[in-house]
């Protein structure tokens, strides 16, 4: 007997179940799709950003240094004589006939000192040395009588030679007086200041009337006497390039009073030893000057041109990195991780500097790297 069934119960037809079912297995595939998209996008936006912090990088593509570098130095621009004149007596300056910016020959009479003391001493000197002549004249006469009575067995022997040795002790006090006229009188020339070779008058500190006296502490000179025709330029050469720069090389320079013009010198010496003050070598160059375009006391800058050190590579001073371990630089090396290769400066130019030892041409060197960069970093170069 067929079942009635319950006349209040629903049964869904056969069509809208397979719907719903389809319904759900969409949405899980949407699901699905959507959370498999963010996955990807999450790990693309932690690739993006793991990119993004690696450091970018400038790597220098080095070249072996063949060409000459330039050692820029200040310099003292001296006349090649250059004398203060002091007076050798002591007095009142009477008068002087030269004055600053005057061009001077050498024996050229300067000024001239009033020493009356100095003048009456040497009267004196003279008068002594005439009485002393005259204490010898006597002596003599006197030695001679006593000698020929000797002879005739008339005196003593010993009274002879007291005579003999009064006319020694006059002799020789003529001698001394002689020698003190001698040296009064040298002393007297030097009333006369003159200049000691060709130059020109640098300064005058003195006047008519003025007292001199010889020895004073702190003595200023009457005169500065330099000679201008030809010029010293001292420069202190620092000790890396002591071994470098010897005499016979040319060298240039230039001074502010001249804008826009060189001037060429040569190493005439060098001190040929480092200053342990100043950890410096002394040079000297010569420089002629006749035409008087340079002024002693000048400031100069002086141009060495040096050749190129052997093996030597050059690299801006931007890629320096001063560490405690001393001056290195950074490198990319393999699988552009970072290498710290510790160097050897040979010449600094300022802008850029010769490295001796520590890299070779190979090597890529970073231009300003960071300071944070570390030993085994992964960097990344621009292009």
């Amino acid at each position: 007997m067929p079942d009635a069934g319950n006349p209040l119960r629903y049964t869904p037809p056969r069509r809208l179940k397979l719907a719903g079912i389809v319904a759900v297995c969409v949405a899980i595939v949407v699901v699905a799709v959507g959370v498999i998209g963010r996955v990807f996008a999450d790990q693309s936006v932690a690739a993006w950003t793991d990119a993004q912090a690696l450091p970018t990088v400038k790597v220098i593509n080095l070249a072996a240094d063949t060409g000459s570098g330039a050692l820029v130095l200040p310099g003292d621009v001296e006349a090649f004589n250059s004398a203060p004149i002091y007076a050798r007596v002591s007095g009142y300056l009477k008068q002087w006939y030269v004055d600053i910016g005057t061009k001077v020959k050498a024996g050229q009479l300067l000024a001239t000192v009033d020493v009356p003391d100095q003048d009456q001493q040497l009267a004196q000197a003279k008068a002594d040395l005439a009485t002393a002549v005259a204490n010898e004249n006597l002596s003599a006469i006197t030695a001679k009588r006593w000698n020929a009575l000797l002879k005739e067995n008339a005196v003593a022997p010993q009274d002879v030679d007291e005579k003999n040795g009064d006319l020694a002790a006059k002799v020789a006090a003529t001698a001394s007086a002689k020698a003190n006229v001698d040296r009064l009188q040298d002393l007297e020339t030097f009333k006369s200041i003159t200049a000691p070779f060709d130059g020109v008058v640098t300064s005058r500190s003195t006047d008519i009337g003025a007292l001199i006296v010889v020895g004073a502490p702190g003595q200023t000179p009457l005169f500065t006497v330099a000679d201008e025709s030809k010029l010293r330029i001292y420069v202190r050469v620092p000790q890396n390039y002591a071994w470098e720069i010897n005499p016979g090389m040319m060298a240039t320079f230039n001074v502010p009073g001249q804008p826009g013009e060189t001037f060429t010198a040569s190493i005439a010496a060098s001190a040929d030893a480092v200053d342990a003050t100043s950890g410096t070598l002394l040079v000297q160059l010569q420089i002629d000057n006749s035409d008087h375009k340079l002024k002693p006391g000048d400031y100069a800058q002086v141009h060495f041109t040096l050749p190129a050190a052997a093996h030597s590579i050059q690299v801006p001073a931007s890629a320096l990195m001063f560490r405690d371990s001393g001056m290195e630089v950074a490198t990319v090396g393999a699988n552009n991780r970072v290498l710290i290769k510790p160097i050897v400066v040979a010449r600094d130019f300022g802008t850029s500097v010769q490295i001796a030892t520590g890299l070779t041409t190979s090597d890529r060197v970073i231009d300003n790297p960071p300071d944070s960069l570390r030993p085994g970093d992964e960097v990344r170069i621009a292009r």
